[in-house]
């Protein structure tokens, strides 16, 4: 069974725990800095293996200070192999308003439809993302507001929270200007999203400390 605590990393004198969904993913450059943690494809997954880490860090007293999710996203609105920072995080599977709620808010839960990310990394533009089951394309993008798509950072944010931690995100975009038809038309940039993540990352360890992360409180206008 594998062991959650491989994949921390101190970083800046902050102990973090970085989640990718899947080793296409985690090119050469990621390898170099970082030994994530792989969840799988979609959100059941998603939370499935990040609570199950988080779980066994708990136990043991080990838990992470940060939770870090980061991989590709889609978007028809953002350049293709940049990479954003996640400023906002919605689920768009959740869907109760026949019963008077509002349309991708969990029922009984409180947190609202679109959760903000508070910590953030100067020098990274930021956006917002939209988690679901589903991979989006064409004209599927009309009915998400948010500007970028994925299938695990809402999830990565939930079982986070449960045990009370903060969580960042970082996505590069793979595709969405044209509607995919094949494998390829995602893994054509992933390479390059590779290497811009690092540099992202390298960014974040230049900026954190250990006496906390950043707030979007203290961004200067």
């Amino acid at each position: 069974m594998d062991d959650p605590a491989r994949h921390l990393l101190s970083v800046g004198g902050l102990n973090v725990l970085f989640v990718m969904a899947t080793s296409e993913e985690f090119g050469p450059h990621l390898k170099a800095r970082i030994n994530p943690l792989i969840t799988g494809v979609g959100p059941v997954e998603a939370a499935i293996e990040t609570a199950r880490a988080l779980a066994r860090l708990d136990h043991r007293g080990e838990l992470p200070d940060l939770v870090f999710s980061l991989g590709s996203a889609g978007s028809r609105k953002l350049d293709h192999a940049e990479v954003y920072q996640v400023s906002h995080v919605a689920y768009r599977d959740m869907d109760a308003s026949a019963l008077g709620f509002e349309k991708g808010r969990t029922p009984f839960l409180d947190e609202p439809a679109v959760v903000e990310l508070p910590h953030y990394i100067d020098g990274v533009p930021a956006a917002s993302l939209s988690t679901g089951g589903a991979i989006i394309s064409g004209p599927a993008y009309d009915a998400i507001a948010e500007d970028m798509v994925d299938m695990e950072s809402f999830a990565v944010l939930r079982a986070a929270r449960r045990f009370h931690l903060p969580i960042m995100g970082l996505r590069g975009i793979s595709d969405g200007k044209s509607e995919l038809s094949r494998y390829e038309d995602w893994t054509e940039y992933l390479h390059i999203i590779d290497e811009r993540l690092a540099q992202a990352l390298d960014l974040f360890g230049s900026q954190t400390t250990a006496s906390g992360l950043k707030s979007v409180t203290e961004r200067k206008e």
